[in-house]
């Protein structure tokens, strides 16, 4: 078996685990078992639950990164997993009790992306696909931005109201990257995430689907982590 840290990826909202196939291999190439949930994305406990059974399954230590609401997740999931024992944040929510998405993304700016986005007849929300490249991976390829507008999950309406019962970011190690450029989440409010946190920190001129755009960056600062955690 091996003794390095397992790390378990969580996508966020309209999205899922392909999301991260750009970074795997690169962290599976140092010799982490490298797994990528599958959010139903129907409601933050079902997520928890989801993220806190593939934990579970694995053996030893993990590191959670999240992207965008995939934060949110890994707030709440790390106090539910004792193997959890640091935390990335990729352009993500970091969330306290009191907090949900729908406070949280008018805190500072309404971000220009949330303009494309539009509810079903079911309380789930989407992305206009037309609009997905503009608002969500501005700096990633036509070919990358057109898969994953045509792939996107509807987010639950209630993803968006529901808040954490845990705070895993007050008591564990923290990692912030930070999206300049993020249409969907404001900059300044990931600064104010980071900052609040007193997470170690990298700035990236990115999209927010900065793992898609510069997955070489975020897989360092992954392993970054990793290194610092198994000293």
């Amino acid at each position: 078996m091996s003794d390095k840290l397992n790390i378990v990826l969580v996508h966020g909202a309209w999205g899922d685990g392909s999301h991260w196939k750009n970074v795997i291999p690169e962290l599976a190439m140092a010799g982490h078992i490298v797994v990528a949930v599958q959010n139903p994305l129907t409601a933050l406990a079902d997520d928890v639950e989801t993220v806190k059974r593939l934990v579970e399954s694995l053996e030893g230590p993990t590191l959670l990164v999240g992207h965008s609401y995939g934060g949110v997740v890994i707030t709440d999931a790390a106090a539910k997993c004792p193997d959890v024992v640091g935390l990335v944040y990729i352009a993500a929510f970091a969330p306290d009790e009191t907090e949900n998405l729908k406070t949280l993304l008018t805190k500072d700016a309404i971000p220009a992306g949330g303009a494309h986005i539009y509810p079903d007849a079911y309380g789930n929300f989407w992305i206009k696909r037309d609009k997905f490249r503009e608002s969500f991976a501005h700096d990633c390829s036509e070919a990358e931005a057109l898969v994953m507008a045509a792939t996107h999950k509807p987010t639950s309406g209630r993803c968006f109201e529901d808040k954490p019962t845990t705070v895993g970011w007050k008591r564990l190690p923290v990692w912030y990257q930070i999206s300049e450029s993020d249409q969907m989440l404001p900059p300044v409010t990931q600064h104010f995430f980071a900052e609040r946190m007193n997470a170690k920190t990298l700035s990236l001129d990115a999209s927010h689907a900065s793992m898609v755009s510069h997955p070489h960056e975020i897989a360092k600062l992954i392993l970054h982590a990793v290194k610092e955690l198994e000293k």
